[in-house]
């Protein structure tokens, strides 16, 4: 611009979205994809409300105006992302890796008695599954069984794993309060103001659930880090069934990709 400032867009185009269409996908499924400017506008206006650092919106276009999709302008941030300064310098990651961590505890303390995302429950609807547990354990056994279909090595453990799941959510108490997470919370989905202060992006799947299932993430991604962001209080038997969970998904999900037409430089 004029003044030497940028500005980002957002167009969510279908022809930009690589992932195979999945039968579980709709709004009342957690894990389903979201895509478009009102997730993202009910997302955004829960994280502003709560007092946590959004990008200013510029412009909207839901009519499809400039462009045959959804777009939004928003404030940009060009200083780069926290998982990319944490490399570089993990000391000067420090007082942006304590903002996040509080602005983490923000969102486990804002509750809701439903979960599901956060558009479907703030205009009172309900997930399809009746827990969340439910939920992760239908998830980890359709990853479970995608995996094995497309890799012998995880078809020869499947029984194994799928008993381990089983095992694993058995041990899991009821909840009847929900939390709000992000639900990707890697630190590449945070970048850094000129305040130091962490701006959350990639927000449309934001949604009201259970906390392990974030810190798993946050574990998972941040390895020797996540002490920077732990908290106290989690339910470990929600935390280990997460984990397999989550390891299932993050295997299902590349070998997903290759079905469809994703960009992977292969000839």
């Amino acid at each position: 611009m004029d003044d030497g400032a940028t500005a980002i867009a957002y167009l969510w185009a279908a022809g930009e979205n690589y992932w195979p269409d999945a039968a579980e996908d709709d709004d009342r499924d957690p894990f389903s994809s979201s895509a478009g400017l009102d997730p993202y506008e009910a997302a955004r206006h829960r994280l502003d409300r709560l007092g946590l650092r959004v990008p200013e919106v510029y412009l909207r276009d839901r009519g499809h105006t400039h462009l045959p999709a959804d777009l939004i302008v928003l404030e940009d941030f060009p200083g780069g992302n926290l998982e990319s300064l944490l490399e570089r310098d993990p000391a000067a990651a420090t007082p942006t890796m304590e903002r996040l961590a509080a602005d983490l505890d923000r969102m486990r303390r804002h509750r809701a008695p439903a979960f599901g995302k956060v558009a479907l429950v703030e205009a009172g609807g309900t997930a399809r599954r009746p827990t969340c547990e439910r939920t992760v354990l239908d998830l980890a056994e359709r990853c479970l069984a995608e995996a094995a279909a497309r890799d012998p090595r995880i078809a020869a453990a499947r029984d194994r794993l799928d008993r381990r799941l089983h095992d694993l959510a058995d041990a899991v108490r009821p909840r009847a309060e929900y939390s709000l997470i992000h639900g990707e919370l890697g630190m590449d989905h945070v970048l850094i103001d000129r305040d130091r202060n962490p701006v959350l992006i990639d927000i449309e799947n934001l949604m009201y659930f259970d906390v392990e299932w974030e810190h798993v993430f946050l574990r998972i991604r941040l390895r020797d880090e996540y002490h920077r962001v732990t908290t106290t209080g989690l339910d470990e038997a929600r935390l280990a069934f997460y984990l397999l969970a989550q390891r299932l998904s993050l295997t299902a999900g590349p070998l997903r990709l290759l079905d469809g037409d994703f960009p992977t430089g292969r000839s």
